[in-house]
Order: structure tokens, then sequence, then C-alpha cells
């Protein structure tokens, strides 16, 4: 177990240990087989046919307790096991535990009305549909998501909501399974700044919501999940699909991102680990030897820098989950903040480093390190680039200058009155 010097419950160690085996001996040597069911790029059945192999592991990860991780544990234990999940592209998605379906399940379990757990969540849990979250948007700065201008707009005498739109980068949009949306989108233009949106809930057959492309990163379309341009034109939902209330988007979306960013972190220190492994295995392979000596012979620091980084960053995410579980998402603001700027960018590295000793096989598709650099580099920008991530570090650290001011003066009290009895 990666994080050894935590006292995890012996539930949680024994689920830890199950999970590692299923991850390395049921999903990973499944990837290629997943891909070979696929579609070929550009082939219609790319985007309608699940490949069957995924089933097979769901319902191998149902008989072995491994399904819907995410539920009644710590925000540092599930963050133990969403390490092993990151190991392979496939178990998120094999044990129910896979964004953006977790991220949505936890929404509306937190904020959902009766009802509406009972039409979304319910099945969702039992996976039997996937879903989608819409936010982001491509004709403003959604970084700043005050920007957002989908209208969700009251239709007092049917009782509906018209949301008119355009929405793109909607993880899982593409998937024929994913049957509903979760709707970012503004209801009060006039309220104040954090107070104009909303979340509605979308069944995604609902007249007026057009699929328009998948968005391709780095030229990989990430079929059958996608991520998706997707307009809504006067998309009608009864009232009752609001959640929580008008004017609760930014608190509905924060207490999904915030643990969000926590489990993305720590899946990526799962893939980093796994980069590293191929990456040693590269280097001492007997085969691949260069003037007469094996790789790691000629420079073992990059395997060095990639195990240093790796286990610093771990170590900063799971304090920021620790604070979670103590004081709340909020009261971690910071290191949550932290742990998003610094795990991406060590994975990045990680991942190059392990590129570079495979040579011109690192960035082809006989090994899955160009796609791993490709979903890594793109963490950087999702669910907040570095910089307003590196903005709001700042500012919790600009808030001690008074302290420190204030400490510093007093030492130099102190240092005077010391110096003046010499």
């Amino acid at each position: 177990m990666a994080s050894v010097f935590l006292s995890l419950r012996p539930a949680v160690q024994e689920l830890h240990r199950k999970l590692t085996d299923f991850v390395e001996y049921e999903c990973i040597p499944a990837e290629k087989v997943y891909q070979q069911q696929l579609g070929r790029v550009g082939d219609p059945q790319r985007w309608t046919v699940v490949p069957p192999v995924m089933a097979v592991l769901k319902t191998r990860a149902q008989q072995l307790g491994l399904w819907n991780l995410f539920r009644g544990l710590s925000s540092v234990e599930y963050g133990v096991l969403c390490e092993a999940l990151g190991r392979s592209l496939l178990a998120p998605e094999a044990t129910n535990s896979g964004a953006p379906d977790s991220g949505n399940m936890e929404l509306l379990a937190k904020y959902g009305a009766a009802p509406q757990q009972q039409q979304w969540l319910a099945p969702l849990l039992a996976g039997r549909v996937r879903s989608a979250f819409a936010m982001t948007e491509p004709l403003v700065a959604s970084a700043d998501a005050t920007n957002i201008e989908t209208r969700i707009a009251r239709d007092e005498d049917a009782r509906e909501y018209v949301i008119n739109g355009r929405k793109w980068w909607i993880s899982g949009a593409g998937d024929p399974r994913c049957k509903v949306f979760l709707v970012m989108g503004k209801t009060n233009p006039a309220a104040k700044k954090h107070l104009q949106q909303s979340v509605v809930i979308v069944p995604a057959d609902t007249p007026g919501i057009k699929v328009i492309r998948p968005m391709t990163i780095f030229g990989y379309d990430d079929a059958i999940h996608g991520h998706c341009e997707i307009t809504f034109t006067d998309v009608r939902v009864p009232f009752e699909n609001i959640v929580l209330g008008e004017g609760r988007g930014f608190e509905i979306v924060q207490g999904r991102l915030g643990p969000g960013r926590i489990h993305h972190c720590m899946r990526s220190i799962g893939l980093a680990e796994r980069a590293l492994e191929l990456h040693i295995a590269r280097a001492t392979d007997p085969s691949r030897k260069t003037f007469g000596k094996l790789i790691a012979e000629h420079n073992p620091n990059p395997i060095t820098e990639s195990r240093l980084e790796i286990d610093q960053a771990r170590l900063l995410v799971l304090k920021a989950a620790d604070m979670m579980d103590k004081y709340g998402a909020k009261a971690a603001l910071k290191e949550i903040g932290m742990a998003k700027i610094v795990v991406p960018q060590m994975a990045c590295r990680v991942i190059d480093r392990a590129i570079q000793a495979h040579g011109a096989a690192g960035v082809s598709q006989d090994f899955p390190l160009a796609y791993f650099y490709a979903m890594m580099r793109t963490l950087r920008i999702a669910d907040g680039p570095d910089e307003v991530h590196m903005k709001q570090v700042s500012v919790h650290e600009l808030k001690r200058s008074g302290a420190i001011r204030d400490k510093l003066a007093k030492q130099a009290e102190i240092e005077t009155k010391l110096l003046s009895k010499l």
C-alpha cells in the first residue's frame, strides 16, 4: 500500500487489497481489449457500442464488493482507493466510481430532493445509466464561472424552465448510456454575482438538446465517453427539476468540485506510479542496452526525481483530504488548490521522463504513455486552470500578512531590548 503511514480501518485495508488485485490483474490486462472493441475513429459504431469487456469488468467488480467505492468512506480512505483506481483507464468506470458520475451522484445525494434521488440517483448508483455535468462554455472564459451565459428562464404559465445556451467539454455526453445532464446556467442575471446561477436536471432525451461534436484532446476523442460540444435550444424542464433552489448553483458546484479535485489528484498519482513502473521496466530491460549499458546505468536520476515528486505530491493531497474530513471542504480550499496545481504538473513530468526512456515508442500507440500525458496535461486546465488555483492560494497566504508583520515587529522589539543590555 502506497500510504503505509496511514492507520486505515481493517475493512478499508481489505478493500484496498481486493481493489489492487482487480485493477492490476483484471482491468489493466483488459485495456487493449477495450480499445480493439471500440469502433475505429470515424466509424459511427465508435459512439454507439459500449465495448463488451466493460460489462464483464463491472460484473466482476460487483461480485468482489468493489462498487460505488466513494460511499461510506472518509476523504482520506477514498483517496487511497482512488490512487489504485487511477492506475487503470478502465477501473473507475468498472467500479461505478468514475467521473463525472461519482461527482454527480454525490451532488444528488447531498443536494437532490427525494423525487430527484429516486428518479436519477438510484439508477446511477445501480450503474444502469450514466450522466454528465454541463458547465463550461465556448464563448466566455469559463475559468470564471460567473461568466457563464446559458439562460435558465422561468415560464410561469407552463411552470417550466426554458434553457438556451451552448456548452462544451461536457465529459460523458458522447456515451449512449448518458441519460441525464446537470446543467448550470443563470436564472437571475440581476441578482448578486454569485447568486445568479442555478443547476437544473435535464433528461438527455429532452427536445432541443443537440450534441454537436466530440472534442479531441491532442487528437484523442476519448470514445465512448467523449467530451462534447452541446447546444440547448428552448429546452424545457419542470420547475421540480431545480436542484436545491434558484441561485444555489455556486454552492452546489463548490460542494461538487472540491472533493472531486482530490479524487482527480489521487487517481493522477496512481497514473504517475504506473508511468514510473513502465519507466523502470524500460530502463532495466536487457534487450534495450545502448553502448553496452542498460538505460538506467547511464543515468538513474530521472527515476529518482519521479519517485521524489510522486511521494511529495501524495502527502500534499492526503493532507488536503484529511483537512476536508476534519474541518470541511471550505476550510481546506487552500490545500485543495495546492494539490490541484502540484499533482497534474508532477504527473506530466513523471510521464515525460518515462516517454523519454522509451524513445520513439513512448509517443506511439504501442504504449499508453502518450495518452497518459494528454490526460494529465488536460487536467492542468480541467476543474479550474492552474492560474485560478494559484490566485486562490496566494489570497489565503496573503491573509497571513498582518499576523506575520506583527510577529516580526514583536521579534524586532525584543531584539532591540536584548541589544540594549550589551
